[in-house]
């Protein structure tokens, strides 16, 4: 799968995993239990057909939507390391060469 698509899908199983936190902190999951049970089911057959080509996509997957919060945690600190990277690459290139 091309990065572009696993980010958006990564990010998708998170907001589906903080509903789901969200609802149990607010004690109203009861009420969703069991289409969250469908989705979880649906969930975990993409997590195992994935995991036959791309083991690391489909860990990433999971944490996504079992816990949310750290997965946007590595997701954040890769980004800024990105930055980082572009603005180390971007002021050497910048340097006047005589």
């Amino acid at each position: 799968m091309d990065p572009e698509t696993a980010n958006l899908l990564t990010e998708l199983i998170e907001k589906v995993g903080l509903l789901r936190s969200d609802l149990k902190k607010k004690q109203d999951f009861e009420k969703y239990e069991a289409r969250f049970a469908r989705i979880e089911q649906k969930f975990s057959s993409l997590a195992e057909h994935l995991s036959r080509t791309d083991a690391e996509l489909a860990k990433q997957l999971r944490r996504a939507m079992t816990n949310p919060g750290v997965s946007l945690a590595f997701r954040n600190r890769d980004h800024q390391n990105e930055i980082k990277r572009e603005a180390e690459a971007g002021s050497t290139s910048s340097e006047p060469t005589d």
